[in-house]
């Protein structure tokens, strides 16, 4: 049997436009969007520059842009295509956002960030990476250039900590996640949601956490 997981081509821009049609937001996934939402309007953050890491088709980026007016965005991502679907998708939000393109395994994303962040967030994104030792250099990076009283925030694919399937690299257990986000310097470490978990029948649309911590 084949690892829970998928293959990808974002920088195809065919691909890219199938992926955002077959990915558009279900009830259970803004779930994942609301938990976010709420995490970013329950605390006051050290500054109002918001940072996605993956920003996608921009499902999460409307998300925050029409729910949080007082804020700043920057989507981070290295696939051009995707970039293309995110920029008409925001349009009526284009003074508010910039897209910073970046690989977040090859390149020093913090480095070209366009102004320090309040936060940090992503979704279904960091699994891609390709294992923990990314995701977690990640963490690292994020508590590294986020301010005292900064929020890092990642809902993602995970595998279940009680699972015997096999599953891609990148695809986690949430106990592993909280570990390396406390190893990071993370503080107030907490998993806020755990959606569409499904331990006998996973599939690689379902599984995915909400993490939180706090610098």
């Amino acid at each position: 049997m084949q690892p829970i997981g998928a293959q990808h081509d974002f920088h195809n821009p065919a691909y890219a436009q199938d992926w955002a049609d077959r990915f558009v937001p279900t009830r259970a996934r803004q779930a994942l969007f609301d938990a976010i939402v709420d995490q970013l309007t329950s605390r006051a953050l050290p500054n109002t520059h918001i940072v996605e890491l993956g920003i996608g088709p921009g499902y999460l980026a409307l998300e925050i842009l029409r729910r949080i007016p007082g804020v700043s965005y920057e989507g981070v991502d290295f696939s051009e295509a995707m970039f293309a679907i995110a920029r008409a998708r925001l349009a009526d939000f284009a003074g508010r956002i910039v897209y910073t393109q970046a690989d977040l395994i090859r390149d020093d994303w913090t480095a070209r960030l366009s102004q320090p962040p309040g936060a940090i967030v992503s979704t279904w994104a960091l699994h891609d990476l390709g294992g923990e030792a990314h995701i977690a250099a990640v963490y690292q990076q994020a508590r590294a250039v986020l301010p005292s009283g900064g929020l890092l925030l990642n809902g993602d694919f995970v595998k279940p900590n009680e699972s015997k399937f096999a599953y891609e690299p990148g695809r986690i257990t949430p106990s592993r996640h909280e570990e390396m986000l406390r190893a990071a310097g993370f503080r107030d470490v907490a998993r806020l949601a755990y959606l569409e978990k499904d331990v006998e029948n996973p599939t690689s649309a379902n599984n995915y956490a909400c993490f939180a911590g706090v610098v």
